[in-house]
């Protein structure tokens, strides 16, 4: 019996070890399992049968609090009654369904849920619930959902404010373009000297037309500045960096005008050993300037339309045209109008010149700008002669000014160059101030020699108001700037002469000095 019942005492031993392992290993398992489980980012739940939550990982309990104990449909639904109709958990348990990937709202998030029903280690029937926090998921979600709603209209909106960005940056590129013309104005203005309200005119006006590439005809008397002027307006262009070349056509022989413009073939006259290419085609791309183009011939007219209608040049004795990229700049101080009127000039070819007509006032319309002319000149010559003149004394100013400059700036620069070189002890006076016989309006030189010239280019009324400027400086040096004198022996009224002396711009203190 002893041995029986050792037998049996070790036998329940044995068991109970078995058992405790069992154990062990079970409670080691469940250990691993609930750690494996709470290192998870995602929600996960164990509910039972009667829907009470068996278990909650960390992060099921950082969302929904610890509710352990209570029924699912109470911590999760917070309803107030058993699940019903559709509950995934009450399907799942009923067997109506074995798995399934879910949403819901709770609170102010949205969370989607899988579950999967199994059994205990104790026998017991199971769900487990995988749970996720897709709050984020939905806003993007609702985001796309009103962008693909309203595409239209942002698109709309978007493109109208694409074309207002591009209307800024076409206005401030505008902008850039006038900019960067009045800098290049400025940097090559100082070749012109003054500040007069018309040269301020003038510049204004070249600084508008200079870019594009229209035929531009200057015209003025002779001496204004006119190749200044071509000068400015090559230098503001958008070709400035191209070639530009300057031909005087009144100084060239008909004939030879043309091949040297337009180049000639081989053998097309004598003395042409070998094909040349004019001056139309060296300059392609660039600036030509023709200077005195009422001076040219009817053949050259028909020549010069050819280019300005077409682009192209046709080499003298030669039947090819060939197509020229030029900007053509003409000046002249021949009255065209009157040309064309007499039949010396082509309509035709005057209207494809003047195009845009830039006139230079002369000096007397601009007599503001003397004294800068007069500074810059001294200062020029100053240095190539070697005199040291520091001022010019008022009464050679205000002789200066009183002068009419009918030779306009060159005469003016003739007068100062002569004068700086004949000074002596480096100060001008009086009489280092030599005026051109031919341009003087000195009564005693002869009116009508004065007006030889211009008697035939420029209208009697004119000419007249010269003559009548002439008297007046001439009666008033004469009666010492007396106003009241000098009215009384030309038998006009005080207001009426002071009327002539502010027309003509007669300063009688200056007269009198």
């Amino acid at each position: 019996m002893f041995s029986i019942k050792g037998y049996r005492v070790l036998n329940l031993d044995s068991r109970g070890i078995e058992l405790k392992n069992s154990k062990k290993e079970v409670d080691r398992l469940v250990k691993n399992w609930r750690a494996l489980l709470d290192i998870m980012p995602e929600m996960v739940f164990l509910i039972r049968e009667d829907y009470g939550v068996e278990y909650m990982n960390a992060s099921a309990i950082a969302f929904f609090g610890d509710i352990r104990g209570q029924q699912c449909y109470k911590g999760l639904h917070h309803a107030d009654h058993p699940c019903k109709g559709n509950c995934p958990v009450k399907m799942t348990l009923q067997g109506e369904v074995d798995k399934g990937t879910f949403e819901m709202q709770v609170k102010d998030s949205f969370v989607e849920y899988s579950f999967v029903p199994f059994d205990g280690y104790l026998g017991d029937r199971l769900i487990l619930v995988d749970m996720r926090d897709i709050t984020q998921r939905k806003l993007h979600e609702a985001e796309i959902a009103t962008f693909n709603t309203n595409i239209e209209e942002i698109l709309q909106r978007k493109i109208g404010e694409l074309n207002e960005s591009q209307q800024v940056r076409e206005q401030l590129s505008r902008r850039v373009d006038v900019l960067k013309t009045q800098l290049k104005l400025l940097n090559n203005a100082d070749e012109m000297i003054g500040s007069s309200r018309a040269l301020r005119k003038l510049r204004e006006m070249i600084a508008q037309v200079a870019d594009s590439d229209a035929t531009i005809l200057i015209t003025g008397e002779s001496g204004t500045g006119k190749e200044l002027a071509a000068n400015l307006i090559r230098n503001c262009s958008r070709r400035s960096d191209k070639p530009f070349l300057k031909v005087n056509c009144s100084a060239i022989n008909d004939n030879l005008l043309e091949s040297d413009l337009f180049g000639y073939e081989k053998g097309s006259f004598t003395g042409a050993a070998s094909r040349k290419k004019g001056k139309f085609e060296i300059v392609d791309g660039g600036t030509i300037f023709l200077d005195e183009i009422g001076e040219i011939s009817p053949k050259m007219q028909t020549s010069l339309l050819r280019i300005l209608q077409n682009g192209e040049v046709i080499r003298v004795g030669g039947n090819e045209a060939i197509k020229v990229d030029v900007r053509i700049i003409t000046a002249t101080n021949l009255d065209l109008v009157k040309a064309v009127r007499e039949g010396r000039f082509r309509l035709d070819l005057f209207y494809r010149l003047n195009i845009i007509n830039i006139v230079i006032p002369p000096l007397r319309e601009r007599k503001e700008d003397i004294i800068e002319l007069t500074a810059h000149f001294v200062k020029q010559y100053r240095q190539a002669f070697k005199k040291d003149i520091d001022f010019l004394p008022k009464d050679i100013i205000d002789l200066l000014l009183h002068h009419p400059w009918p030779g306009n700036v060159r005469e003016l620069e003739n007068v100062i160059q002569r004068a700086v070189l004949m000074s002596k002890n480096n100060i001008i006076s009086e009489k280092d101030l030599i005026f051109d016989s031919t341009t003087s309006f000195s009564p005693t030189s002869g009116v009508l020699s004065q007006f030889e010239e211009r008697i035939t280019e420029e209208p009697l009324k004119n000419i007249l108001g010269e003559i009548e400027r002439c008297i007046i400086v001439h009666l008033l040096e004469k009666k010492e700037g007396n106003v009241q004198a000098a009215a009384k022996t030309l038998g006009v009224g005080k207001t009426a002469f002071y009327e002539k002396l502010k027309r003509y711009n007669i300063p009688a203190k200056a007269v009198k000095k």
